[in-house]
């Protein structure tokens, strides 16, 4: 039963994220920590990944994606993933990644949100 995955470094692309999801998305899926920093995920990685995000078998609950080259599109996909399923992730990493003004908007208010369990954001 796999908890924890350390993905960091592992030049992940777009199909990664697609398998990604796929697990996340799982009945069996019991990881509850995911540290995919330090890839090339891009705005296009992160809304795949964000599939499984939004889906009810995801019980992630700290997902690292430090240093992923992300903006603002990525992040409003993170957002309305983490909207649509609020009840599990806790933790999320995006220190070095380029929001946008509105990116920052959209994930702050989520810490703001009571039906969001997001307790920790860094942007």
């Amino acid at each position: 039963m796999l908890r924890t995955a350390n993905l960091r470094e592992c030049n992940l692309t777009e199909k990664s994220c697609a398998t990604l999801a796929s697990a996340l998305s799982s009945n069996s899926s019991n990881l509850r920590e995911l540290d995919l920093g330090n890839n090339n995920l891009q705005d296009s990685g992160v809304k795949l990944l964000c599939a499984g995000l939004k889906h009810q078998n995801c019980k992630l609950e700290i997902l690292g994606l430090y240093k992923c080259f992300i903006r603002e599109e990525g992040c409003a996909a993170l957002a309305s993933a983490l909207k649509s399923n609020p009840c599990h992730l806790r933790e999320l990493n995006l220190n070095c990644s380029k929001p946008g003004e509105s990116g920052v908007e959209l994930l702050s208010a989520l810490l703001e949100d009571p039906h969001n369990k997001l307790e920790k954001l860094d942007i």
